[in-house]
């Protein structure tokens, strides 16, 4: 990504919001209100933009003019918008490899090395560093603190720093600070096909940020709801989000008329079931939740029926995250019991279970990385990353994190050989493969 990589992808994202507010004015004034009401609804567009009449209309005209004059006068023609380029949201090719998980159980043979990586202390919160997310592109990278204050980096100013003859002077990768929330941050999320970013926080509010401006420093809307805001995960189409708080069902908004939905059948679970994380699956067919009281719950995306409960899925202690494989059949989990589990949701059966990581008091993460073909996560004691091969469970790698401290959170981008680290000391490291 060029350095003026950012530039180009607000502006691309300024021209998409002038984009949708005309087609939803354009559908509203002309009574197609179903429509209207469904673009809206997808884009975070208001129902009631103000657009002069027939505005649409008229562009369309002269564009199709001008087009048809460069044709008759043998002029390319030309695009204010590079199709060539990726707009926001538009996920690039990932690496060729990917994990066959559905010869999971039969896996044998050796394991595979997990590449050397470089990092980089990119910035350090006022509080502990508490959460991380990588945007669906792998352009942006935001992190939340228990100082209340959410830091938006771009990748490729990132890896610009970490250059060993940079030139340019120093690279500040922080892009926008956001200051809105009054407790903690717990979680975070982009929006698949906007420049938003959603934050979960201690004090029982979900906010949403425009980071395609680079003067805003609040949310432009928020949610509040009625519990301490665990985690937060939107739907891939981007009308819905889902949300793990205290309260042990997970509360499904739209996000257009911000109405709250609990499932109208979950199954019993008892005073210790509050939400540590929630994340859909890669359609939204499902979603899935890790829960206090040990247990992993797979959830209908649609009716919001639970379709698998692993009760005890870490015995007594708390399951600290859980999210999909891409394919959709697996998931894997982490819990304060030390372990790192990978489950067939099929059958709710362990098919494989990644050990020698001690977690037991931070509510750290087990993550893929982006191929899938590796698990990692945190050793408290001996403050350091754990790596093990998917296929095989075998412990590949174990490096220092760099951090003063276990690291609280380690999230990987879906795109590259990159992943981020958040610590207890309050800072933020960036860790990219060598080539």
């Amino acid at each position: 990504m060029e350095g003026g990589s950012l530039e180009q992808t607000l502006q691309d994202g300024k021209l998409y919001r002038q984009l949708n507010s005309l087609i939803v004015a354009h559908l509203r004034d002309n009574n197609l209100t179903q429509a209207a009401t469904a673009v809206a609804t997808a884009t975070l567009t208001p129902l009631n933009v103000e657009a002069p009449p027939n505005k649409l209309l008229e562009l369309v005209a002269k564009g199709l003019a001008v087009e048809k004059d460069e044709i008759q006068r043998g002029v390319s023609t030309s695009t204010v918008y590079d199709a060539g380029t990726l707009a926001y949201g538009s996920v690039p090719a990932s690496r060729a490899t990917r994990v066959d998980f559905s010869a999971m159980q039969d896996a044998k043979g050796s394991s595979k090395s997990f590449g050397k990586h470089e990092t980089r202390k990119l910035s350090e919160h006022k509080n502990v560093a508490r959460c991380a997310r990588f945007s669906p592109d792998g352009r942006f990278v935001a992190t939340g603190s228990a100082d209340t204050s959410i830091k938006l980096f771009e990748v490729s100013k990132v890896k610009q720093m970490m250059l060993p003859d940079a030139k340019d002077g120093p690279i500040r990768p922080v892009i926008r600070t956001f200051y809105d929330h009054m407790q903690p941050i717990n979680d975070l999320d982009f929006h698949p096909q906007s420049t938003v970013l959603i934050s979960g926080a201690k004090d029982r509010t979900i906010k949403f940020f425009d980071f395609s401006k680079a003067t805003a420093k609040r949310a432009f809307r928020v949610i509040q709801d009625t519990h301490n805001v665990r985690s937060v995960s939107f739907h891939p189409s981007g009308d819905f989000l889902i949300a793990g708080t205290d309260h042990p069902i997970a509360h499904l908004y739209d996000i257009n008329t911000f109405q709250c939905y609990l499932s109208a059948n979950p199954p019993e679970i008892g005073v210790n079931g509050a939400i540590n994380q929630v994340r859909y699956s890669s359609t939204g067919g499902m979603y899935v939740t890790a829960s206090k009281d040990g247990a992993i719950r797979v959830w209908d995306g649609v009716t919001s029926s639970c379709v698998r409960s692993i009760v005890s899925a870490h015995g007594m202690a708390e399951a600290t995250s859980a999210s999909f494989t891409k394919d959709q059949r697996f998931v894997l989990s982490c819990g304060k019991d030390s372990t790192v589990k990978l489950w067939e949701i099929g059958t709710g059966r362990l098919v494989k279970q990644y050990i020698g990581a001690t977690h037991t008091q931070l509510r750290c993460q087990a993550v893929f990385n982006d191929t899938e073909e590796f698990v990692l996560s945190i050793d408290e004691p001996s403050n350091e990353i754990v790596i093990w091969d998917a296929l095989t469970a075998e412990k590949v790698a174990k490096w220092s994190s760099n951090h003063d401290g276990p690291p609280r959170w380690i999230e990987h981008s879906s795109t590259e050989a990159a992943f981020i680290s958040c610590g207890t000391d309050r800072s933020v490291r960036f860790w990219k493969e060598v080539l």
